[in-house]
């Protein structure tokens, strides 16, 4: 009935919807309005504003005009995000509404306190079989939002009235959470891997507490190795994990810059997958066999060079075997996105950019090969790139790319399930880890693992994103407690 702005999630299909939920919204629809387009009252990466002095201060320089009311707001919450998948409404953001109602778990634990990731932080408190998750607080890189954190973790524990027993963290010792849960000298301090964490949420969250094949695919999380992790299979039950598969790890040059910068990890990949076959090959001679790539159009000379000199030299690079770099990496090489303005937007606009209403749905995805290497299955990246490589010289277009980047990825995690199944019996196939937003990947995974028999495990008490971290950091911490 009415169109939208295109500022209003530009390149992106999912619009979200709500009625109105205050007297204030039904007050406004209330004069014939027919939509309003909200925003939350935050600058990027800050927590909301809650009163009216604070809003006026925080937000006169984004905001014409103020609609205040003299009904005080004394706590925080964003607005809760859900997508409906496969039928089922599963939680981008779990937040108002649904905050402090419990998760209740297979068994009783003792209490203590989860303080999840660094993005998308949100606190976990357990007492007896419950476990109480925060509102969503964000990224604690923003000095207001880590003072959030320590608003809510004060007030969770005295409506609660939990007095933890031990902190359990991430492993990532620069993640300010992790550090918090360091400095607490009177309390034992249990650190989970971000991954592992990650399962143990979709475990805990199903009441499930065998071992199963867990698929966590996301953007980072601090690796035992010490390397950025992304795209594991791991073994896994509430109370340990062991890695039995991932993605192929690829070199990140100039470490995290790479994540605002998606072409540099699509350089990284076209070296990777160049130097399989020029096992001595030099720069120059790269450059002159991918100069006809549009990327190269597009990304000044100078700054391609100096990407592709830390490449071969190795110099302030680390490895990664993230699901996330490679969506980055993507949307980079078609051509879709290769910069991003925020956390996420290229991977989301590769999703968009697949064609709608089942077109080409007898495409094939590409090749996605995997090798057994030091007893863990490995999903090998080169062969895919250089396969977009030809489709990009064909002239194929970006959403076709997209379709059987996706398709491809989707047989290969369904064989490596399938793989690893063969060798242990394992028959459970858990899925966790941001990268499980992405509807098409989500929803297609689970049936490709039903069609072969398995039991497969998703979200829908608690987001398959880091905003769900704290609930299996929780149960992996208070297992090994007890046990």
């Amino acid at each position: 009935p009415f169109s939208l702005a295109d500022q209003v999630a530009p390149n992106n299909r999912m619009i979200g919807l709500m009625l109105p939920c205050t007297p204030m919204q039904v007050l406004l629809m209330s004069k014939g309005l027919d939509a309003l387009v909200m925003t939350s009252a935050n600058l990027s990466d800050e927590p909301i504003a809650v009163g009216n002095r604070e809003a006026l201060k925080r937000l006169c320089g984004i905001a014409d005009f103020f609609l205040i009311a003299n009904r005080d707001i004394h706590i925080r919450a964003d607005d809760s995000v859900m997508q409906v998948v496969n039928r089922i409404p599963r939680f981008i953001r779990r937040s108002r509404g649904y905050v402090p109602l419990p998760v209740f778990l297979s068994n009783s634990v003792p209490p203590l306190l989860a303080v999840g990731g660094e993005l998308k932080n949100t606190l976990c408190l357990t007492r007896g079989d419950a476990a109480f998750l925060s509102q969503h607080i964000g990224d604690l890189e923003n000095l207001e939002t880590l003072e959030y954190f320590h608003e809510c973790r004060r007030h969770l524990m005295q409506v609660l009235q939990i007095d933890p027993q031990a902190v359990a963290c991430d492993l990532h010792p620069d993640y300010l959470s992790t550090q918090w849960a360091d400095e607490q000298k009177d309390l034992p301090v249990v650190k989970v891997q971000h991954h592992h964490a990650h399962i143990a949420s979709c475990l805990a969250e199903n009441g499930r507490n065998e071992t199963v094949i867990g698929l966590a695919m996301d953007g980072t999380g601090y690796g035992e190795d010490g390397h950025i992790w992304g795209g594991e299979i791991l073994l896994a039950d509430q109370n340990g994990y062991r890695r039995v598969g991932r993605l192929q790890e690829t070199p990140m040059p100039g470490g995290s810059v790479a994540v605002q910068q998606p072409w540099r990890m699509t350089a990284a990949y076209l070296w990777e997958a160049w130097r399989e076959d020029h096992e001595n090959g030099e720069l120059p001679e790269f450059l002159r066999s991918h100069r006809d790539l549009p990327l190269f159009d597009h990304t000044e000379k100078k700054k391609m060079t100096a990407v592709l000199r830390l490449l071969e030299t190795g110099i302030q690079t680390i490895p990664t075997s993230s699901l996330g770099r490679w969506f980055d990496g993507m949307a980079a090489l078609t051509g879709i996105r290769p910069v991003s303005a925020f956390e996420g937007q290229a991977a989301m606009e590769l999703e968009m950019a697949m064609p709608r209403n089942g077109l080409f749905i007898d495409e094939s995805g590409y090749t996605i090969p995997i090798e057994e290497n030091e007893k863990i299955w490995v999903l090998r990246l080169n062969t895919m790139i250089r396969e977009v490589c030809r489709d990009i010289r064909r002239g194929v277009s970006p959403a076709l790319m997209s379709l059987r980047f996706h398709l491809g990825l989707i047989d290969a995690l369904g064989r490596a399930c399938r793989l690893i199944r063969d060798e242990t019996g394992i028959n459970t196939a858990a899925l966790s880890g941001g990268c499980f937003q992405n509807r098409f990947l989500s929803a297609r995974l689970e049936s490709e693992l039903k069609k072969h028999g398995f039991d497969c495990l998703t979200h829908s008490q608690v987001p398959a994103n880091d905003g769900g971290l704290s609930l299996g950091q929780a149960v992996v911490a208070a297992n090994q407690l007890i046990h």
